[in-house]
């Protein structure tokens, strides 16, 4: 895999990786993470004949953090269907998300269908299916950290002890999971205030729409329609951010001819857990 590399789309500068040529495989990476999560997916999509390209997500360093202070799932999109452009994608193109990749993709590709053939998401479902389980007391205590995100305590919680909080995430998320190096990675991207406010405001702007720009309104729209292209969606059975859905409920928020499966005994970061088999799913559903 390449050393991190710069391109400029939707008016950022986006730090990359990338490996092989062909049709254009976005991998778009979540919270708390970054572009090299992708690292076992990568080389496999760079095998079966596909441009791999997996951005640092805007304000995660050293892609550029927003002067509009944009962080609503319509951004993303944005940036996602900007990036297609930006590398010369074209209607063979792939997207591919997990955690808040996974929200941008499904917004992306219902926004603009014209530039991706099929879409991959996992770790977060498509809205409708979401919602339904949000609510639930379990999931609440869960998703505490989301709550604490809306305070100002919250870049302080993060930052103290050398950002040991991601630490206690990805050990609550991925259950026996050794994360030294994925941690690290993300702290690389989040140790500078701006940063960190930055992947911060990515939850501020979920539960406050005040804070939503309005040049993004159009495609934030999408984030909440079922799309036109078949998506296939992963989630780990022992994922502990995030409670395993019923797959029918997920197929059914998702558009016609999509798959859903879990996958048994992993948790949050399925595809760094059991890459092989996930990889597998990956590849398996993009040739189809």
């Amino acid at each position: 895999m390449a050393e991190i590399a710069t391109i400029r789309a939707n008016d950022l500068t986006f730090g990359y990786l990338e490996a092989g040529s062909g049709p254009l495989a976005l991998c778009l990476h979540g919270f708390p993470d970054s572009a090299h999560t992708w690292r076992h997916l990568m080389p496999a999509l760079a095998d079966a004949g596909y441009h791999a390209v997996a951005p640092f997500l805007r304000g995660y360093a050293p892609t550029e953090v927003p002067k509009d202070g944009a962080y609503q799932t319509g951004a993303l999109a944005a940036d996602a269907n900007a990036l297609h452009e930006a590398f010369g994608g074209d209607a063979d193109a792939v997207l591919i998300g997990h955690d808040w990749g996974a929200a941008a993709t499904y917004a992306a590709v219902s926004a603009a269908p014209e530039r991706w053939r099929r879409a991959v998401a996992m770790a977060v479902p498509p809205f409708g299916a979401l919602l339904s389980a949000f609510f639930d007391y379990a999931q609440l205590k869960r998703s505490f950290y989301i709550f604490l995100f809306q305070t100002p305590l919250a870049e302080t919680a993060v930052l103290t002890g050398d950002m040991a909080f991601l630490d206690g995430l990805w050990a609550d998320w991925s259950p026996g999971y050794d994360a030294t190096r994925d941690v690290a990675y993300a702290k690389e991207c989040l140790r500078d205030p701006e940063n960190l406010a930055a992947a911060i405001g990515y939850y501020r702007a979920m539960l406050d729409p005040s804070r939503h720009v309005p040049a993004y309104a159009a495609v934030q729209e999408a984030a909440e329609r079922v799309g036109e292209r078949p998506a296939l969606y992963l989630h780990g059975a022992a994922d502990g951010c995030l409670a395993a859905p019923s797959a029918t409920d997920v197929e059914a928020h998702l558009p016609p001819g999509s798959v859903a499966r879990i996958v048994s005994d992993v948790g949050h970061f399925l595809h760094l857990e059991r890459p092989a088999e996930v990889n597998r799913l990956i590849l398996d559903w993009l040739d189809a």
